[in-house]
């Protein structure tokens, strides 16, 4: 039975009254689920890590809770968005210009993280790289959108981690810090 379609309207109503949270693909609602340990402890290190490296400079960031528009009836969840300059808001509860998105893959989310998500995430103008963060492995890809509007990709797995669009390298032995992956 296919499930019922909402409008913004509905879905912005839904997802504030509600203790869950829910992203908005083109009228479906997806629940987002908990998260296990190791992608807690991730986003807890990255957070850390970005703050340190960015430090009273114009961008921060932000975790888990930001509701994010990502086209005219797309609304997520990234696990981590950084801002640049002044944050642009819908309300006072949905990010319209985050800089750069990470998301740490799980096995229930990786595919739509990797398709759907970041199709929806590709048409933010203000999005300049876009980050995948594996839970199981030291493995982390970067999307840097280019002056031609394509999409570069680097892979890290051992050392620095340099995302160019901020000018700020992260050690993925600090992102990787309690996980215990190899």
């Amino acid at each position: 039975m296919p499930r019922p379609r909402l409008t913004v309207a509905e879905y912005l109503a839904l997802d504030r009254a509600s203790e869950e949270r829910h992203e908005l693909a083109d009228g479906q609602v997806l629940v987002k689920s908990g998260a296990s340990l190791a992608h807690n402890r991730i986003v807890a290190n990255l957070v850390f890590s970005l703050r340190g490296a960015l430090g009273d400079g114009p961008c921060y960031p932000l975790a888990t809770d930001m509701r994010v528009r990502a086209g005219a009836t797309r609304y997520v969840y990234p696990d981590i968005v950084v801002v640049c300059g002044d944050a642009e808001l819908e309300d006072s509860d949905v990010l319209l210009n985050p800089s750069l998105v990470f998301e740490v893959l799980s096995e229930t989310t990786e595919a739509y993280d990797r398709g759907a998500k970041f199709a929806m995430y590709r048409e933010l103008p203000s999005l300049r790289a876009y980050v995948l963060v594996s839970q199981h492995a030291r493995h982390v890809e970067q999307f840097v959108r280019q002056p031609d509007d394509r999409w570069l990709l680097s892979e890290a797995r051992r050392g620095q981690l340099a995302l160019t669009t901020l000018s700020v390298t992260l050690d993925l032995d600090e992102l990787y810090r309690g996980v215990g992956v190899a």
